[in-house]
């Protein structure tokens, strides 16, 4: 998952976290602003009832004096309202003003009330009046509110996501430029683009500028190496051929005997595998530091039919069947040498590893709108961890063939070069297939 989708999500559960417990504390809320407000209306009603207070109008809401608790002597015609005055004795310390939620019977309908209990004396007598608000209203109300709220609030969790989205997005973008053109894109330092990254952040344009100095330095290395690597190979060739020529010149001695001739020319054919050694070293330098051209138009059904024949001698002499079964006419610009030698290196392989009677099939096709060649053979194949190993330089399959274990590492170079990908798949005693896609 991207950091700005973790981010805006991360947002919106905290924003949703924080609606959560305010919708949570929302009946708190409003129940205490809403309870005030009607206590407030109880007290103001309850003071007017006391001061307008005569005889006359206790003897008139007092009714039944046996049971005046039970005994409703006011009401409004809604039950929004009621009010009752009963005759009990007054306790001393008792608390003169009460509030509570009661459910009461009114005309047979059982409201929820919200009720002012208010204990009082008038001429030596204890009374207690009730006066009563309901509460179906208020509680209608409240859910009316808490259902607006949580609409409003999930539209705007939706809107401040989207938002969170886009502005994290539009934060990021330097980021991702810097990932897309100097990272992901770069094969090689020399080709990295030290191009100022535009970016509002701070961060970003630090990142940008410490990127371009450790690409420098890195670039730096990789120069040494590969003009060290190429210095040493060019200059172990002089005294190669030093020595070739003094070996030559000594076979043409008559004196010498047979044992003297077979250890010359044993060191001259160890001089010629160390001369090819330092020539392939050379060709991979020369490859890695972009020393070839890359513009000849390259056709694949030429030259996989050059090498078949090319190769004729060899795939006779061990029985194998060449297959040629390339289909499309698909023209490649790049290096023909270059190119010529990475298909070579992995047909020679195909032949040099294969069983006798075996096979060597080359196709071609389309994978995903990606050309792709394949060389299949039926040989010994490769283990897992040969597979991982098998593009290293001096890498060998099997220590009993002849070489040098530099064919694939070369082949490797040449596709790097190209942009070229190459896989590879194999089964034990089953044989390999390696795939070049053509990106």
């Amino acid at each position: 998952m991207k950091i700005k989708h973790q981010l805006a999500i991360f947002n919106a559960l905290t924003r949703l976290l924080v609606i959560l417990i305010l919708w949570l504390m929302l009946p708190i809320l409003v129940e205490n602003v809403v309870y005030r407000h009607i206590n407030n209306g109880l007290v103001e009603k309850k003071k007017k009832f006391i001061e307008h207070l005569n005889q006359q109008e206790i003897n008139d809401f007092i009714e039944d004096e046996g049971d005046s608790t039970e005994t409703y002597s006011q009401f409004s015609t809604l039950h929004s309202e009621f009010l009752v005055l009963s005759r009990v004795s007054v306790k001393p310390r008792q608390k003169k003003t009460t509030f509570s939620n009661e459910y009461r019977k009114v005309e047979g309908e059982v409201n929820e009330y919200r009720i002012l209990q208010h204990h009082f004396t008038y001429e030596g007598e204890g009374y207690q009046l009730e006066i009563g608000s309901s509460l179906s209203e208020v509680n209608d109300l409240t859910f009316v509110i808490k259902l607006f709220i949580i609409i409003v609030f999930v539209v705007i969790l939706f809107i401040t996501f989207l938002a969170d989205t886009f502005y994290i997005e539009y934060l990021l973008k330097p980021f991702y430029k810097i990932i897309d053109t100097k990272i992901r894109r770069v094969n090689e330092p020399e080709t990295f683009d030290h191009t100022p990254i535009k970016a509002a952040s701070r961060d970003f344009r630090e990142l940008d500028f410490v990127l371009n100095q450790m690409m420098d330095r890195i670039a730096e290395v990789f120069k040494k190496e590969k003009q060290f690597i190429s210095n040493v190979s060019h200059e172990l060739l002089t005294p190669i051929a030093l020595l070739k020529n003094k070996l030559e010149n000594l076979l043409q001695n008559e004196s010498l005997d047979d044992n003297a001739i077979d250890k010359i020319a044993g060191s001259l054919k160890t001089l010629d595998m160390l001369k090819k050694i330092i020539n392939n070293l050379l060709l991979i330098s020369r490859i890695e530091n972009n020393q070839y051209e890359s513009n000849e138009r390259i056709n694949f059904q030429e030259m996989i039919s050059e090498l078949q024949e090319d190769l004729q001698d060899r795939i006779d002499d061990k029985g194998i069947h060449f297959f040629n079964k390339l289909n499309h006419d698909f023209v490649f610009t790049g290096n023909k040498t270059l190119i010529h030698i990475l298909i070579y290196n992995l047909i020679t392989n195909a032949v040099k590893y294969n069983k006798s009677d075996g096979k060597i099939i080359v196709s071609d096709g389309f994978l995903q709108n990606q050309y792709f060649i394949s060389i299949a053979d039926s040989g010994i194949g490769l283990s897992e961890s040969q597979t991982e190993q098998i593009f290293n330089r001096f890498a060998r399959v099997s220590s009993d063939q002849e070489g040098q274990g530099l064919g694939l590492a070369i082949a490797k170079s040449i596709a790097v070069f190209h942009h070229i990908e190459i896989k590879v798949s194999s089964v034990v005693n089953e044989g390999t297939k390696f795939t070049l896609l053509f990106l």
